[in-house]
């Protein structure tokens, strides 16, 4: 089959290029790596990728970035696989992603375990993910070693291209597109099953640089919940619990917020939504205008 990685990136050059040269030591080689950026400021490419690497420009905003990149590679590659540029995969995971999709004719996604996640604190550096690979390597896992999911988180998930049609990613989900990655895998399981395989690993640096202001993602992490939720890709089930979390976290520690996030920001985000909300006015592209 042949294998294409998708890597979205935007102001993160210096990331992107080593990220490339990590992947040259995957044990199965993608066919092609394909970043999508704003404009060519945003890349930088090291020598001797031992695969091709192209590259594609279109409007800013995950979920645009995503499309400019999937389309042209639906009729190209039989598995797409997206990495954020912060995520550093263990050196089994595409040649394993290929094998389940090969065994598995009924999955439509696959994503694999996330050892650690730097975006739950500070952030992770690369000398943390090497490491966090090698335990998870020397430690059998007790978890089951396939979970079905709601929808796929979008730091690393690999789709069946034949079954995408004419699925695309939502682009009113602008700029750092909150959810973008659920909504569209939630709508890929009416095609086949959603799964994480707990044997693919990768760790997600969660580097801060090129991340939307505080208030724009507070207002994200409510508005964004209440649209998918009346579009009916993502349930109620999910996407509130999951709001209600965020609030709550964000009211929580406002009063003494980490020097990483920007809780105060995010509340006022919340705030405003939710009045939005009571309105009636559920705009996830109203975050270009704070």
């Amino acid at each position: 089959m042949k294998l294409a990685v998708i890597i979205p990136t935007l102001g993160r050059s210096e990331q992107v290029a080593r990220l490339l040269r990590h992947l040259g030591g995957q044990t199965r080689l993608p066919d092609e790596v394909i970043l999508s950026a704003p404009d060519a400021t945003h890349v930088e490419l090291p020598e001797g990728c031992p695969f091709p690497v192209s590259l594609v420009f279109g409007p800013k905003g995950l979920a645009a970035q995503r499309n400019t990149a999937l389309i042209p590679s639906l009729g190209r590659f039989q598995i797409i696989t997206f990495f954020d540029d912060d995520f550093v995969p263990s050196a089994e995971y595409l040649k394993q992603v290929e094998e389940a999709f090969i065994a598995n004719g009924g999955w439509a996604v696959v994503m694999g375990r996330v050892v650690r996640d730097g975006a739950t604190n500070a952030g992770l550096t690369w000398e943390d993910a090497e490491a966090a690979l090698r335990e998870a390597e020397g430690k059998r896992s007790d978890l089951p070693s396939v979970v079905d999911h709601v929808g796929a988180y979008g730091c690393n998930m690999s789709l069946r291209s034949s079954l995408v049609g004419d699925l695309r990613f939502d682009e009113r989900l602008v700029l750092y597109g909150w959810q973008e990655d659920i909504d569209f895998t939630s709508r890929m399981r009416s095609k086949g099953r959603v799964v994480s395989v707990t044997s693919i690993t990768g760790v997600h640096l969660g580097i801060k640089t090129g991340r939307v202001s505080g208030e724009r993602f507070g207002y994200s992490q409510v508005a964004n919940a209440i649209y998918l939720i009346r579009k009916g890709s993502v349930p109620a089930s999910f996407a509130l619990p999951l709001m209600l979390r965020n609030i709550a976290a964000n009211l929580a520690k406002s009063l003494w917020p980490e020097p990483y996030v920007d809780r105060r920001g995010r509340l006022r985000g919340n705030l405003r939504a939710i009045l939005h909300v009571a309105i009636g006015r559920i705009e996830p592209e109203y975050i270009l205008k704070i």
